[in-house]
């Protein structure tokens, strides 16, 4: 009898230790999102900018329609004052 006492005596083969490698890839990959997501947290890269970019974005195109006649000038202003008061 060994010192696993008859734990020692079952073939368990390699697939346990595949499984170990399997864990441990999990274990690294779920500490590299870890640290990836608190850079980006701790970076600030979070919606601001986007949300600023999405109102200009807004406006370049209400331009573009108002330019090529699409809209009329009541209509381009009622429109922009709209996107401006919902940056706010």
């Amino acid at each position: 009898m060994n010192m696993w006492g008859e734990w020692g005596e079952h073939d368990w083969g390699w697939g346990w230790m595949l499984f170990g490698g399997i864990h441990m890839l999990l274990f690294w990959l779920l500490i590299i999102l870890g640290i990836a997501a608190l850079m980006r947290w701790l970076g600030g890269s979070g919606g601001a900018d986007k949300e600023d970019d999405r109102g200009s974005d807004a406006l370049d195109i209400l331009h573009e329609r108002y330019a090529r006649g699409e809209i009329d000038r009541e209509t381009y202003l009622a429109m922009k004052r709209d996107i401006q008061y919902r940056d706010r």
